[in-house]
This record gives C-alpha cells, structure tokens and sequence, in this order.
C-alpha cells in the first residue's frame, strides 16, 4: 500500500536511539551470516529458532538435534530472523522511520521490552489462531507493528514522506497512511488471505503495541501530538493578559 521513507519528527527526549539502531543491527548481522551460510544451516536455524505453534503448545515435538533454545523462547528469537532481503528491508524501514521517535518517548530500557513484548504478543496471537501448525514463524514483522501502533497513538498529526504505489513520494499526516496500514493488517487477518503471511502476528503487535503505549511512555509525554501546558506557562500569559 504504502512506504514510509521520512518522517519531519525531531528527538526530544534522547540523542540517539541506541536501542532502535541495536535492533536493525543484529537483524542485519543474522540475516547475512544465514545468507552466507549453507542450505543446512539456514534451514536449521529456522527450525530451531523460529516459532512453531505446534512445538510451543506440545502438539508435536521437534527433534532434540534440530533445538537450539528452549521451545518457549523462539516466541522472541524468531523476530530476528528472515526469510530474504525484502522481507528484512521493508520490517528494519518500517523500524527506522518509526522507532526513534517511539523510543524517544519511552526511553532506551522501556523501548527495548515494548519491543520483545510486542514480538511475543504476535508470535502468540498467531499461535493462539494455529495452535497446530507445524510451519515455523519467523520475522520482526508483529514488533514492528506494534512500533507503528505505538506511533500512531503518539503522533499522528506528525508529516511522514511515503511512497505511493511502490514510486510517488507524498508527504502525508501520520494518521492517513498508518490508519490505512493497521486497518489492511485486521482486513487480511480477518479475509484470511494470503496464508505465507501471519496476519495474526501483526495484529497480534498492533494490539500489544497500542495497548502499552499508554503504560510505557514517558510521564509527561502526550497522546496525538497534544501540545502540553505547563502552569508556569499558564500563569505567564495570566499575568501578561
């Protein structure tokens, strides 16, 4: 539908978002050494470290050979891995226009389990609508949702650049085009089309992601864009009135 390219959205809060960066980092690093490594490898690293429904919830049994960490953490290791570069590309865009401004208004730590709790709030989802599949999830994509979630509740009068149609760039207010976004994840999920898509982990990110936001920004820090009026600045214009 659409891709965001920019957003005219200062830091506030923080200098850099060293958490944000981290993220795309180690994506980046995974994705290359599972690249560069052999059919074997890759596979079994899927296998191990992707989210099998099935394996979680004890409907089947992967092989003790195939495990690399228990079957209740892949509810978080499977967001970093990814199928091939578009699939990492458009997740780390998406966490790269959004994510600083998200972990500005939380801080570094806050950010960092907004993030883990909105890849295990997806991974879960999806495993709750197929508790016996036996197909491994992998990808950052219900984290990210939450991040675009996030976004939208705390900026969504916010100019970001996106690319119509794969080539128009068109500024447009944030909550346009991620309305549009988060509305086209519930409409597939509930059309269930698709089927090499979870739909379920990005809804299942979206509603973390927009439900912690409330709990986990900074005190102080506004719903949609609201201005905030100190009573020192009340008192200010009192006076001079």
């Amino acid at each position: 539908m659409f891709i965001p390219i920019h957003d005219a959205n200062s830091l506030k809060h923080i200098k850099v978002q060293y958490v944000t960066l981290a993220i795309i980092t180690v994506n980046l690093c995974i994705w290359l050494f599972s690249s560069f490594s052999s059919l074997e490898v890759s596979n079994a690293a899927v296998l191990g470290l992707g989210f099998i429904p099935a394996v979680v919830f004890d409907y089947a049994h992967l092989d003790p050979v195939l495990q690399i960490v228990p079957d209740q953490v892949t509810v978080v290791t499977y967001a970093f891995l990814h199928l091939g570069f578009w699939h990492l590309a458009s997740n780390m865009l998406f966490l790269w226009v959004f994510g600083d401004n998200v972990e500005d208004a939380f801080g570094h730590l806050r950010f960092a389990l907004f993030y883990i709790a909105c890849a295990i709030a997806g991974a879960l989802f999806h495993g709750y609508v197929s508790p016996a599949s036996e197909a491994p999830l992998i990808g950052a994509s219900g984290a990210v949702s939450g991040v675009v979630a996030a976004y939208l509740l705390l900026h969504p009068k916010v100019r970001i650049w996106v690319l119509v149609f794969m080539r128009i760039p068109v500024p447009l207010p944030a909550f346009i085009p991620l309305v549009l976004w988060i509305a086209q994840q519930f409409a597939m999920f509930w059309l269930g089309l698709e089927e090499r898509v979870s739909w379920g982990a990005h809804v299942g990110g979206i509603i973390a992601g927009g439900t912690l936001t409330f709990f986990l920004r900074r005190p102080g820090v506004p719903l949609f864009d609201r201005t905030i009026v100190t009573p020192q600045a009340v008192q200010l214009k009192d006076g001079q009135a």
